[in-house]
């Protein structure tokens, strides 16, 4: 992470993460998201950085845990490569007015990440990842930032998977 500016959430010192490595992987991609856009440094480089130096590692007393490598990259990776198709998909399922670049950088690394997941990664049930990502979301805030990122992605999947999300009988249920 960037000198000054941090975008940390793990476990204290001395708790044990109860964090599987899906979930972990999802926290290190938008940590990793967060200090690429702070640094401006490349994906490759997040990718080196973050499975050598912090993922599964304790650092300053804060814990954070395992990941899924593969999934990791993957996410991290795909937030990059499809961010022009990820970005305009956002910007309409946010509230008039608040457009995307607006939006607090870690949030904004949360929507993208869980926005890749609904558009790119069928293999996820969209309910699962709208979850997850709300669970991510509350490590790093305590206010109403949880509910935004339920709301924006619940908008987004009802667009990109409406037989998975639709409030319609015989809809299937992720």
């Amino acid at each position: 992470m960037v000198e000054g500016q941090t975008a940390q959430a793990g476990v204290q010192e001395g708790k044990s993460p109860a964090i599987n490595p899906r979930s972990g992987a999802r926290l290190a991609v938008v940590q990793a998201l967060y200090d690429m856009d702070i640094s401006g440094k490349g994906v490759l480089d997040a990718l080196a950085e973050f499975e050598a130096h912090w993922i599964g590692r304790e650092i300053d007393g804060i814990v954070h845990p395992p990941a899924e490598t593969a999934f990791f990259r993957d996410l991290l990776r795909g937030v990059v490569d499809e961010q022009r198709a990820i970005d305009p998909q956002l910007d309409a399922a946010l509230s008039q007015g608040w457009p995307l670049r607006r939006i607090e950088t870690v949030l904004r690394a949360i929507l993208r990440a869980g926005a890749y997941e609904l558009m790119f990664r069928p293999d996820v049930p969209a309910r699962a990842a709208i979850s997850q990502y709300v669970d991510v979301t509350h490590s790093f805030y305590n206010a109403d930032e949880p509910g935004l990122v339920n709301a924006v992605l619940d908008r987004l999947a009802r667009q990109v998977r409406p037989d998975e999300v639709s409030d319609k009988p015989g809809a299937k249920r992720g």
